[in-house]
């Protein structure tokens, strides 16, 4: 059964959109009907790319280090000019880089998990708006992290993603006469990514499953049906909101 074509005609961009959530975000825009381009730092762009028309599924593509405010700026007005437009911007790209109590944190951590996760939302923001009309959408990737404060170790990160709330409904305030929606995702426990490949062990991933009323942990499937839904014209009333997409182990 194809997949309905809720996005036929518009145009996204991905950052991040190389691996894990970002990788399931743009396969399921794609086969919704968008024309995608997709960021992506740690993988070769040209290799997701290629990997992607494997599966029958046509991207364009770019290395993005989306703390680079000029870089940012550059690509994103790249890739509105080869998509003839934009419509929507997912902002993916983010990490936890390390796990380090805040009482013994550096500040190089520090303002590198702010930037990754917060900046890079900020810069990207900035560039897509000048290309963005009546029917934008921006949609944030957050984390349940930025509402209960994250795990171990974690106070840089869950602090970014708390901020990114709040730039989520500044922003959705600010351009709201223009028609373009802001909305900001926070998943929970997202299997088949690198996140928790990397930094969550296998016993706590099974500890949080067992916690989940669903029963299951999150894929990268359930983040992307979400980014649908809001990147779509018919979501044009819902802006400003954060969604929480934790399997119902956390209410905000």
């Amino acid at each position: 059964m194809e997949k309905p074509q809720t996005l036929a005609g518009r145009r996204a961009i991905v950052t991040g959109g190389g691996i894990g959530i970002g990788l399931g975000v743009v396969k399921h825009l794609a086969a919704a009907g968008a024309q995608v381009a997709l960021t992506t730092h740690s993988r070769s762009a040209d290799e997701a790319v290629a990997a992607l028309a494997g599966e029958g599924i046509e991207v364009i593509g770019a290395n993005l280090d989306a703390t680079d405010s000029a870089a940012v700026t550059a690509v994103v007005d790249d890739f509105a000019s080869r998509l003839g437009g934009l419509d929507i911007v997912v902002n993916n790209a983010g990490g936890l880089i390390a796990r380090h109590p805040l009482a013994e944190m550096s500040d190089e951590h520090w303002d590198l998990v702010l930037k990754v996760n917060l900046s890079s939302a900020f810069y990207v923001s900035r560039a897509a708006l000048r290309h963005l009309g009546e029917g934008g959408r921006v949609v944030n990737i957050s984390s349940l992290a930025g509402e209960n404060g994250g795990g171990a170790g974690a106070g840089a990160y869950a602090t970014s993603k708390a901020a990114l709330d709040g730039f989520t409904r500044a922003l959705a305030k600010e351009v709201a006469g223009r028609g373009i929606t802001v909305n900001s995702i926070a998943p929970g426990l997202i299997l088949d990514t690198p996140f928790h490949e990397t930094f969550t062990p296998k016993a706590d991933q099974e500890k949080t499953i067992a916690s989940i009323p669903v029963t299951r942990p999150g894929y990268p499937a359930d983040v992307a049906a979400a980014v649908e839904y809001f990147a779509r014209l018919d979501s044009g009333f819902t802006t400003g909101t954060v969604l929480d997409l934790n399997g119902g182990v956390h209410f905000s």
